[in-house]
């Protein structure tokens, strides 16, 4: 086949590709039209069907795919944020973008890294070996013997996004012609700022690279090194890591102390970043890690990234005091140091119920599992009366920097829960946070954002 056959059939496949995007734009028809007939519903006093509607919403997006995944995934974590039909039903739809063939492959790295690009690798593998969002990933061999692997993004994906963002848009707004104990406009500008950066793979090469400044002394967990050379802003070149996945080691029946080994790692993966340089990791998705024979945890995605004001992350302190000690007075600046706006004193016993919940394994020094409280039954419950009790209090409006930081929470809580771990939570979170001082923090993590070339946060 000739190098004309070859971008004759790529050029075909990226019409394919484009076909997706165009459609977005019949989509949001649908999407008007389902929001007209929700409004009447309500405002004729009938009985909102969530199912129905939510039916009707996955009929409307049809087979699109893509970062509106990420977000029901996110969005599944926050308590009615939207219905939870809705976000089943966006998480319904398939996650995996259809995957490029090999002649599109070359085709997308010579657009990358130019006409020579194979001489670059020894070895290049012709199918992606994983999918995400945005992108596939192909195994490779660099000419000096080092495993690496190559994330590649998918065709037009800056337009996709925007159009994601724009479905999410109408059906926030289909939520808020119905119930107003949730103003989501801060949430949805959080993820729209997270999923805008995720587009960048220079950036998240950056964030790698914070990962391994602020992990280097933690044994339990690996962190790829990005390859700068073979890297763009749509092409993210890495060292492989091997391991196993998740369900593979639950698959296995794993005694208790291996158990309990998976989750103390994963405890320190996520928040020694996040209690020592004020950085959390805000996708504990099952196929953002794998683990090693040793029990330690292999990081492999860093898009999803959020760096905080050093007082944010003292608030987050804060708050555990206030539960702990059960101090009104501590909670009433915790929650404001927060982002929530004149909360009131109703508000704050709304907001109290959820924290106490995510808060709960923390606040026994003892060993425990952490369904003993936080059981999916559990949470469902927690948060249908949190939602009565906001609605009676006039709303809420979360603040940005809740959206990651509960999304870490609640996915790592599922996490454990799957592991069975028991474990002394109190302990393990008060030996890591015993010595907080927030002057420290603040230097190191501006000597570690300096040092990689990431801004400080403004928001």
């Amino acid at each position: 086949m000739s190098d004309n056959d070859d971008d004759y059939t790529a050029a075909n496949e990226e019409n394919r590709f484009g076909g997706r995007v165009r459609r977005y734009a019949r989509v949001g028809a649908s999407a008007s039209k389902l929001a007209a007939r929700l409004a009447t519903g309500k405002m004729f006093g009938g009985e909102v069907d969530h199912a129905k509607y939510a039916a009707e919403l996955t009929s409307a997006l049809g087979g699109l795919k893509g970062p509106l995944m990420k977000v029901a995934q996110i969005l599944s974590t926050i308590p009615d944020a939207l219905p939870k039909e809705y976000t089943q039903a966006l998480a319904e739809l398939q996650a995996d973008a259809p995957s490029m063939g090999w002649l599109f492959v070359k085709r997308r790295m010579r657009s990358e890294l130019g006409a020579g690009w194979q001489s670059r690798f020894t070895e290049f593998s012709h199918d992606a070996v994983a999918a995400a969002s945005l992108g596939q990933v192909h195994k490779a061999l660099l000419p000096d013997g080092r495993d690496v692997a190559c994330k590649l993004q998918y065709p037009d994906m800056s337009a996709t996004v925007e159009a994601d963002l724009k479905q999410l848009r109408a059906a926030f707004a289909i939520y808020k012609r119905y119930d107003s104990a949730i103003d989501a406009q801060n949430i949805q500008e959080e993820l729209a700022a997270r999923l805008r950066e995720e587009l960048d793979y220079e950036r998240e090469a950056k964030h790698m690279r914070l990962y391994r400044h602020m992990l280097a002394d933690e044994a339990c967990v690996h962190v790829p090194e990005p390859v700068d050379e073979l890297t763009t802003s749509r092409l993210l070149t890495m060292t492989w890591q091997k391991g196993q996945k998740f369900r593979e080691l639950i698959e296995s029946n794993p005694d208790q102390d291996a158990r309990n080994a998976v989750a103390l790692n994963m405890f320190r993966a996520w928040y020694v970043p996040f209690y020592r340089y004020g950085v959390i990791h805000g996708d504990p998705h099952l196929g953002n890690y794998t683990l090693r024979d040793d029990l330690s945890v292999n990081l492999l995605d860093f898009g999803c990234i959020r760096i905080f004001k050093p007082d944010f992350v003292k608030a987050v302190i804060t708050l555990y005091e206030a539960l702990r000690d059960e101090d009104e007075e501590k909670a009433v600046s915790a929650y404001e140091s927060w982002g929530f706006e004149n909360p009131s004193r109703e508000l704050i016993d709304v907001l109290n119920i959820w924290a106490s919940f995510v808060y709960g394994p923390i606040l026994d020094d003892r060993e425990r599992k952490m369904g003993e409280t936080n059981s999916v039954a559990y949470g469902a419950e927690v948060a249908g009366k949190v939602h009565q009790e906001l609605r009676r209090v006039g709303g809420v409006k979360p603040p940005r920097e809740f959206v990651l930081v509960d999304r870490a929470a609640v996915g790592l809580g599922a996490v454990f829960l799957r592991l069975d771990a028991q474990v002394n939570w109190y302990r393990l979170f008060n030996d890591l946070v015993g010595d907080f001082d927030v002057t420290q923090l603040e230097a190191r993590q501006k000597k570690a954002l300096d040092q990689i070339g990431l801004e400080r946060p403004d928001a």
